[in-house]
């Protein structure tokens, strides 16, 4: 075990070391530092934090045993009545969104490394017509929530639903999409049933030893990936951000079962009513969903620098993306943003234009089903995840590739 010593003489109470390892310190009542356990992780780290060296620590952290699934059980009989892996299906106007499709083809892989089924979360009022395309996707069990009272989306009323499910079917994993539903639903769930929840992931494994799931997230401003894990309390919930996961090949021919039930709601319940919806006349763009993006960076040089790759956009009936130096500049909104701090994205053709390629950027669209770069330093990052690389001034580059889309018929 390490042992920490804090010189309160020399200790300034700044706080940075709690900040840093909350679990390993805290200040007291008269603003000095003291350790809660000297042997949580990062307490070495945040003692060389420390602005005035008030904090010295000698030894060796105990190594940190992970508890197989089998052992975690033996400690809290409880976690073993979860199984199976659970997707909250969102539908808007009994339209479903294309990441809950994403979700099912991840939770079809994480239920088939652990030998269990895949069920969806499908609430709403009149939406049992879509159980069939969730099955299509990967569901083994469709859970058909439907009362007049969840027609349009409420914190509370979907929040109680989702509750009384969970309770009653006990699923092992819940997966969200991080939209703004997702985000504002699966916190409020985690809270009452009092388990974990990792936000804005963008990798989802099973641990092989322990089979808990692996939930990986940018970190820090994208500076660092975090895994996360949740080994003490059911279900481990995740909100996974659109574009990531792959949705699958629907499958016409899968069999699955649709079962209603009934969450028992009350007027009571529903804490809020919606008047009127009025949807917002800015035209937003949807990278999510989007077929082609062509995306600016820093190489653009200005706001007035976008108009060359909005023409291209225009060309191919793309949308619109850039990088996070390009929103940062201000000459795209923040809604066209492309990376980890941004959109995660899956079209079948991005186009970067003048983006170096910085590891923040690369996460969030390398999934593309193709991808053409065009920079004038050969040896820019972007290449190295291009299928198609031309290097060259974007300013000569688009206007040559618009005539050649032109003399071919497109984007006339």
């Amino acid at each position: 075990m390490l042992k920490v010593t804090i010189n309160k003489n020399d200790c300034i109470g700044c706080g940075i070391c709690a900040k840093q390892c909350p679990e390993g310190y805290e200040l007291n009542d008269e603003m000095k530092a003291v350790v809660k356990n000297p042997n949580a992780p990062g307490v070495k780290e945040a003692a060389e934090a420390c602005p005035v060296a008030a904090i010295s620590v000698e030894g060796e952290a105990e190594p940190l045993v992970q508890k197989t699934k089998e052992e975690a059980c033996e400690v809290k009989p409880a976690l073993c009545d979860y199984h199976g892996v659970m997707v909250f299906a969102e539908q808007r106007g009994g339209e479903l969104k294309k990441v809950s499709l994403e979700l099912l083809g991840r939770a079809r892989g994480l239920a088939d490394e652990l030998g269990v089924q895949v069920s969806a979360a499908l609430l709403g009022q009149g939406v049992e017509k879509l159980a069939h395309r969730l099955i299509e996707g990967g569901a083994d069990t469709v859970y058909v929530v439907e009362d007049p009272r969840l027609e349009k989306y409420n914190t509370h009323g979907y929040a109680k639903a989702m509750i009384e499910l969970i309770k009653a079917e006990k699923p092992e994993i819940v997966l969200y999409g991080a939209t703004h539903i997702g985000r504002d639903l699966a916190p409020r769930i985690a809270k009452r049933l009092d388990t974990g929840l990792t936000a804005d992931c963008t990798e989802l494994t099973i641990e092989a030893e322990t089979k808990m799931l692996l939930q990986t997230r940018p970190a820090f401003g994208g500076n660092i990936m975090a895994t996360i894990m949740c080994p003490d309390t059911r279900p481990q919930m995740s909100t996974v951000r659109p574009g990531i996961m792959k949705a699958l090949e629907p499958d016409k021919n899968r069999k699955g079962k649709t079962v209603k039930f009934d969450a028992k709601l009350s007027d009571k319940d529903i804490l809020t009513r919606i008047i009127e919806v009025i949807k917002e006349r800015k035209q937003v763009a949807n990278l999510e969903d989007a077929k082609i993006i062509v995306s600016g960076g820093r190489g653009v040089g200005s706001a007035d620098g976008f108009k060359v790759i909005q023409k291209l956009a225009d060309a191919l009936n793309a949308e619109v993306g850039g990088s996070r130096v390009a929103v940062e500049k201000g000459w795209i909104s923040k809604d066209h943003q492309v990376g980890q701090t941004g959109k995660s994205v899956r079209p079948n053709l991005y186009i970067a234009c003048g983006i170096s390629g910085s590891i923040q950027h690369r996460a969030g669209m390398q999934n593309s089903g193709c991808i053409v770069a065009i920079n004038k330093d050969p040896n820019a990052m972007i290449f190295t995840v291009a299928d198609i690389g031309l290097v060259g001034d974007l300013f000569e580059v688009i206007p040559a590739l618009i005539e050649e889309l032109r003399a071919a018929g497109i984007g006339q």
